[in-house]
């Protein structure tokens, strides 16, 4: 039981602590209500700049790894479709050191010429690496736009196009900086060997942070698909690939529990049912792979297969059919189901290990709006019965509801 203390400051951050004297360190992580999806469509990749920018200084901390080095921290960060994550784990003196840091970035970024070119170079070259020049680097950018046409989850972090952050200018950085990165849009978490006086803390470094204007997201909701969609495009990969998408539930629903038991009965492990048929005795894929997004908004269920050499796309795809058609009109065994759920225990379990794990949660399921999950999510798991099971897959896996990228290595 992973016990927290929530306050709210007058300039609307949420505080949340954790108390573990079983250990040296203190872990502060700061999650941002902001990600790829409330970008303009037209000015996309800035959330995930930001999570470059913010570590471009500051008016105290003009080097912010240079003062996390010094403190014995280590520190990273990450930006999704839904938001944009800061964390710092260090020794529990040095944990004011970190608000002074964090707050420091919040309450007065620099803004200068230099940093904004610097860290767009960063981006435009992460996008040219691993998204343009990579094996199968393309495939989110394909496969997002033919799934959604219109939430905005149809593009990835790194953007729509490159020409975004080519031509992102000061206004615009600014602009996207005090709308978001406002203490009444985020949630400072704390976990580790606090002291007493952590509020008070909290309350000196982040206090006198001006709020913002509320944010209020109003996003379009995705139409339910009702026709196949299909892509297919030819690279220089090493084999062919197939994706398969299917629209699942929102993050808080109960059916997300049943979508991730469905994915891990699928292919979690070496005796899961899509390896032991498809790669083991039919020998029709090198690898396959079901998962899901699990995005706040209607997420994707995904199949991912790199097939054999000389297989046939049309047989390794009619295979793959015929497993999902099993899922949805076999009932599965109790002793299957059990199976995976006592994995997913373990993993979770695991997943609050660290007080870096911890804050991260406390953060995360706050921001979802229900932080008690960070306990009782095991519970929502031992709820799926085998008739969701089956009730999920009947509704979800269907022809109509699927888009399908082909992935063909050029002759």
């Amino acid at each position: 039981m992973i016990t927290y203390n929530k306050t709210v400051l007058p300039n609307g951050l949420t505080l949340i602590t954790h108390h573990e004297p079983t250990t040296p360190l203190v872990s502060v992580n700061l999650l941002y209500n902001v990600g790829a999806r409330d970008e303009d469509p037209n000015k996309t990749g800035f959330a995930h700049l930001f999570e470059h920018l913010m570590f471009g200084g500051s008016k105290n901390i003009p080097d912010y790894d240079l003062c996390s080095n010094n403190a014995g921290a280590e520190n990273n960060a990450f930006t999704n479709n839904d938001i944009t994550n800061f964390y710092i784990t260090l020794p529990k003196q040095y944990l004011e050191t970190a608000l002074w840091m964090e707050s420091d970035r919040m309450n007065e970024l620099i803004f200068s010429d230099k940093s904004l070119q610097v860290q767009r170079n960063v981006v435009i070259e992460e996008f040219k690496q691993r998204f343009l020049n990579q094996p199968y680097g393309d495939v989110w950018l394909l496969l997002r736009p033919l799934a959604y046409k219109v939430h905005p989850y149809q593009w990835s972090t790194i953007g729509k196009d490159i020409s975004h952050i080519e031509n992102a200018t000061m206004d615009d950085v600014k602009h996207f900086f005090y709308t978001f990165y406002r203490p009444n849009n985020a949630i400072l978490s704390i976990a580790g060997n606090i002291a007493d006086n952590t509020v008070d803390l909290v309350e000196k470094w982040f206090g006198t942070i001006p709020s913002g204007t509320p944010y209020h997201r109003s996003l379009p909701a995705e139409p339910c698909q009702t026709e196949a969609r299909s892509l297919t495009v030819y690279r220089d990969v090493p084999s062919n690939a197939i994706y398969k998408a299917y629209k699942m539930s929102k993050r808080m629903c109960h059916d997300y529990y049943v979508f991730d038991l469905v994915s891990d009965i699928l292919s979690n492990g070496n005796s899961s049912r899509l390896y032991n048929e498809l790669v083991k005795k039919e020998k029709l894929f090198t690898e396959i792979n079901a998962f899901i997004t699990g995005d706040a908004d209607e997420g994707l269920f995904l199949f991912v297969g790199k097939l054999a050499e000389g297989v046939d796309m049309t047989t390794a795809e009619n295979a793959l059919l015929e497993q999902i058609e099993r899922i949805k009109t076999e009932p599965i065994q109790e002793k299957e189901l059990e199976k995976v759920k006592n994995k997913l225990e373990i993993t979770f379990m695991y997943s609050q290990y660290r007080v870096l794990d911890r804050a991260m949660n406390l953060a995360y399921f706050d921001w979802l709006g229900d932080i008690n999950r960070i306990n009782n999510e095991p519970q929502c798991y031992a709820a799926v019965t085998v008739d969701d099971i089956q009730r999920v897959a009947s509704e979800t896996f269907m022809p109509s509801k699927c888009s399908t990228l082909y992935y063909l290595k050029k002759e």
